[in-house]
């Protein structure tokens, strides 16, 4: 595979040229961005791992009732987005070992599938993921107060990931904050994952006179996820219009209308994208303008994964079942 280092002007031209095709080219990081380029098509590569794009591949399309996936559908579709089989089996193994995934045997085939103990959690990321919240007004607070013995310390730092996850912001050591709107998430969270016991869960006010943004900016590291942010934007600027320009704007037609060239491109394209963007609803605290920074990315954000989820998902998916269903069939191919 030849490597070819571009300057973004260079980009920019490959990305509106469409009359040339290109060798696959595995580009390395330059001014801060990477992308792969696919004959006819430039794909941005974000620092994502196998066993993130592996979960959501699972995620999107190993959730009905008796899905399994076979594991040389799994290498097919990791191996299009550039990684190669030794890579994703070594993955594949360390989500079981997780207790991720299940490995099950079916008409000879190996096919993994979601273990039945984190269903709930996949279920909960598709509310947050898909159909993130707009900010709602915050008239109160809920605090989360908790005090974990020293001799059990995994289960403190499993407990600071959780109210992370749930966009809480610490205030001081083991007093945690957030809108008073997620106080019934984090208790029907904290009780699934046996964490409960350690925490008081209280509503408040915060009787304070002086602006809110200064103290926000105490409670959450808004800084580290809006650089998160502007990479994710510097990454994908002008998606929405590159994929508008190419399908339309009418999802239903654009798959109807597809070739399996674009339905791949799609998945190449989607997947690492969505990947990048499915941690960003468990971080952003997802609070009102006026408590932000003047310049926070977090709505830019939303909106152009929203617009290419919009149009490219459905094609990605496409894609992704006729894999599957060759790698169950291969006779059939």
């Amino acid at each position: 595979m030849s490597v070819l280092r571009l300057n973004m002007g260079i980009f920019e031209q490959l990305g509106k040229d469409h009359h040339h095709a290109y060798d696959e080219l595995d580009l390395r990081r330059n001014c801060g961005v990477e992308m792969r380029v696919y004959p006819m098509f430039a794909v941005p590569a974000p620092p994502v791992r196998h066993q993130q794009l592996l979960v959501t591949i699972f995620g999107l399309y190993g959730r009905n009732a008796g899905d399994a996936l076979p594991v040389s559908a799994l290498i097919s579709m990791l191996g299009s987005l550039g990684y190669d089989a030794p890579g994703v089996r070594s993955s594949v193994s360390r989500l079981k070992a997780k207790g991720v995934l299940k490995s099950v045997r079916e008409g000879g085939i190996a096919k993994y599938k979601i273990s039945e103990s984190i269903s709930d959690v996949f279920r909960e990321g598709d509310r947050r993921i898909f159909a993130p919240e707009p900010p709602a007004p915050v008239d109160t607070w809920v605090l989360a107060v908790f005090s974990v013995p020293e001799s059990m310390r995994n289960r403190r730092h499993q407990l600071r990931s959780e109210l992370l996850a749930l966009g809480f912001g610490s205030v001081a050591n083991g007093v945690w904050i957030a809108p008073a709107h997620k106080l019934e998430q984090a208790r029907e969270r904290l009780t699934a994952s046996g964490l409960i016991e350690f925490v008081d869960l209280f509503r408040s006010d915060y009787v304070f006179d002086g602006p809110m943004r200064p103290k926000i900016s105490e409670w959450w590291d808004l800084k580290e996820l809006d650089e998160q942010f502007t990479e994710f934007l510097e990454l994908y600027d002008g998606a929405e219009q590159h994929w508008t320009d190419r399908v339309g704007t009418d999802p239903e037609a654009a798959l109807a209308g597809s070739t399996e060239e674009l339905r791949r491109d799609a998945f190449r394209y989607y997947i690492p994208m969505l990947t990048m963007w499915r941690k960003f609803p468990y971080r952003d605290p997802n609070l009102p303008t006026d408590y932000l920074p003047p310049e926070w990315h977090g709505p830019a954000v939303r909106g152009t994964f929203l617009a290419v989820h919009r149009l490219a998902a459905p094609l990605a998916a496409a894609h992704a079942h006729e894999v599957i269903a060759e790698a169950l069939n291969p006779a059939a191919a």
